[in-house]
């Protein structure tokens, strides 16, 4: 069972006629809606802000403050009426205009399905945790009676030759545990170029003509069954449709920090989720997982090219998914974000540590979408939007601590330096008199810091009036919940401004980045907390007490932003920590409604088979390739003949090397090059068994004795 061939293509099913739906003018209303009132309302917030500067915008410094001001209010008033949109749809019993609306179960239902490929790109991911998430989703489609419809990819860029060696083996035993020959394949890619959509686009030149469709998964994904035969039969119903993204719920959180990132996404997204929908409609993000994709306009329309700026927007795109999207737009397709599609779900990174380092590489990604917003010719309107979107996930971070140092500037030339009446920038022949409204600025700082917890008091009172409450403990609990999250929200912002800052500008810089796989259980050392957060921390003690030596007020005023990144050590730590989230959880608190029993078949099998012992081996997965007949077998099965190239003579000197000292005289490329030519392995295989006692492999053929190992 290697991986598997190309064919002929699947036989493609005829698809349903679906009805043109007018939507476009109803998205264009509502887009516009929501233009006049952040646009209204930032243009409020800024004469505010004018009449509280001293000068009223009189001086540079003023106008700089000012214009930075307006795209950060922007930037936070699109989420809150995103939010407000999504209360009032849900008010008035959802969108009408939504893709799921346009069908009755019984259509869906009597809707042939087509063939379709649920795809797992992996990279350096823990084996038995992930194949266990996928094993359920298998049977999932499975309990659907539709498993005759569907193949799976597990598609690999691991380089570590114990990390592959150990995939290939677990994948041939899922297969065979679960019948699954001929419909579960596995591939390693030798050569990994541009990530995951790389390892996608492999796959498609391969085999994309063998199916209709693709469902792509992360690592940490779970589908139903029932979610993957209705997205199926949606796109069979509308064929303009080309990618159609559910809303995945966080799931499965431990430490505290976990917990508080799936009781986020999983409460306030019923609004915010909603309301982008509402927004979006048919010109929808594609967000690279969780979703599902028609392969033949995609593998038509939406091959990624190479950049040819400088820097960071030269070379291969690295932020792949709103890119595909938004060429699937430009082909004249639709792409829609459905938040009908439930039981979707996927895993947050357990620590703030962990959260960072996968920001630092989106930011980068994010960022190149800059050249194509400005470059790529007849993008949609909406897709543009969704690049700047994501741009300004980053770039709002670096903007609003410019913000800060030029408040800071402010109140120190306020404060040292005597009051000038015709500052730089003032024109006419009267002098500038200097104003402070206090009260203005109070209203100010009130309407920013409504347009950022509002929408949370939203969802609670959504919660009350469609009777949720109790799916999240009870009205007391969830309260209690939201506030919780709002303090520590507190407390972490101004840590992901300075990290997301730092990051901006390593991208700008084109600084190299390591790209692994994530971190899925480790806590947060203090000695690692400290050496991360520690420039943060002396700038926010820094900046608090200059803030101190200039005024008192302002001092008061800089310690919301302040504390947060002088506490930014402990507050890793205690986030990444399991003890005070299963502490939580025992209280009812920051609760979802997936952790109620019984939990639904998926969850359940996935849990189940994710805290099955793994098997504790005292032999690496190459030591195994080597060792266990079995295993040596399948690899060499799933191996090339590597000795007929140049190379001959260095894998014959290779394998001599491994037998005589053992694998940690061998580089990882040097092992990987064994474990992928057949006649090494099978040579390494005959030297290991008949190696003396002290040697390496007699020691390691003793450890073999020690442990279960069925050959």
């Amino acid at each position: 069972m290697a991986e598997i061939q190309e064919g002929n293509p699947a036989p493609a099913s005829t698809p349903i006629s679906a009805p043109r739906h007018r939507w476009r003018g109803v998205a264009f209303f509502r887009r516009s809606l929501l233009m006049l009132f952040v646009f209204g309302q930032t243009a409020v917030a800024c004469y505010y802000l004018l009449w509280v500067l001293p000068y009223h915008g009189g001086t540079w410094l003023e106008i700089a403050m000012t214009a930075l001001f307006a795209v950060l209010y922007i930037w936070i008033a699109v989420g809150f009426w995103t939010a407000v949109l999504g209360f009032v749809m849900r008010l008035i019993g959802g969108d009408r205009h939504a893709l799921s609306r346009r069908h009755t179960d019984e259509e869906l239902a009597a809707t042939p399905l087509a063939k379709t490929a649920i795809l797992l790109p992996i990279y350096h991911e823990p084996v038995h945790w992930t194949l266990s998430g996928l094993r359920a989703v298998y049977e999932d489609i499975e309990r659907t009676g539709n498993i005759e419809h569907f193949e799976f990819y597990i598609l690999s860029d691991s380089r570590d030759p114990d990390v592959w060696l150990e995939e290939q083996a677990a994948w041939h035993q899922l297969a065979r545990e679960l019948g699954a020959e001929g419909r579960l394949f596995y591939r390693r890619r030798s050569l990994n170029l541009n990530y995951k959509s790389g390892n996608v686009a492999d796959f498609l030149r391969r085999w994309g003509r063998r199916c209709k469709y693709m469902v792509v998964l992360d690592a940490d994904s779970l589908l139903s069954g029932d979610t993957v035969v209705k997205m199926v039969q949606l796109m069979e119903r509308e064929p303009g449709v080309g990618i159609l993204q559910t809303n995945p719920t966080i799931i499965n959180g431990q430490s505290l920090f976990a917990r508080l990132q799936q009781f986020a996404n999983r409460f306030y997204s019923t609004l915010f989720a909603t309301g982008l929908a509402a927004i979006q409609m048919g010109d929808a993000a594609f967000w690279g997982h969780n979703a599902i994709l028609r392969v033949e306009p995609f593998m038509k329309h939406c091959g990624l090219p190479k950049l040819s700026g400088f820097g960071i927007f030269g070379g291969p795109i690295m932020s792949h998914d709103f890119v595909e999207a938004a060429f699937m737009g430009r082909a004249g397709y639709e792409v829609w974000l459905e938040t009908g599609l439930g039981n979707s779900f996927e895993e947050s990174p357990p620590t703030i540590a962990d959260e960072l380092s996968r920001d630092n590489r989106w930011a980068k990604g994010n960022l190149q979408h800059l050249w194509l917003l400005l470059r790529e010719p007849k993008i949609r309107f909406a897709h543009r939007m969704a690049f700047l979107n994501g741009i300004m996930a980053y770039l709002a971070s670096p903007l609003w601590l410019g913000f800060l140092i030029l408040t800071t500037v402010e109140a120190a030339r306020m404060t040292l330096s005597p009051i000038e009446y015709f500052p730089e920038g003032h024109q006419g022949p009267f002098p500038l008199w200097p104003e402070w409204r206090p009260e203005w600025a109070l209203g100010l700082a009130l309407s920013t810091l409504a347009l950022l917890f509002l929408p949370k008091f939203l969802a609670i009172l959504d919660a009350v009036i469609h009777r949720y409450v109790r799916e999240f403990g009870g009205f007391m609990k969830l309260f209690a919940s939201v506030m919780i999250e709002i303090v520590i929200s507190v407390l972490l912002a101004p840590v992901r401004m300075w990290a997301h800052s730092r990051f901006v500008v390593a991208a700008l810089l084109n600084l190299s980045l390591t790209w692994a796989g994530q971190n899925r259980t480790e806590e947060t050392t203090w000695r690692e907390a400290l050496v991360t957060q520690f420039p943060g921390m002396v700038l926010g003690g820094g900046w608090s007490a200059f803030a101190w030596s200039l005024d008192p007020l302002f001092f008061l005023w800089s310690l919301p932003v302040a504390v947060p990144l002088i506490l930014a050590a402990p507050t890793a730590v205690y986030l990444s920590r399991s003890g005070p989230g299963e502490f939580l959880k025992d209280l009812g608190l920051l609760s979802i409604p997936e952790e109620q029993e019984p939990p639904m078949p998926l969850l359940k099998d996935a849990r189940r088979y994710r805290n099955e012992e793994a098997g504790e081996h005292r032999l690496t997965a190459f030591e195994q390739a080597v060792l266990v007949p079995r295993l040596n077998r399948l690899h060499r099965v799933l191996s090339r003949d590597l000795r007929r190239g140049p190379r001959r003579a260095e894998l014959q000197t290779s394998v001599a090397r491994c037998l005589k000292r053992g694998p940690g005289d061998l580089t990882r490329s040097e092992l990987s090059f064994i474990a992928r030519d057949g006649q090494s392995l099978k040579e390494m295989h005959a030297g290991a068994w008949r190696s003396p006692d002290d040697s390496y492999w007699g020691r390691c053929i003793q450890r073999k004795h020690r442990e279960p190992v069925t050959d």
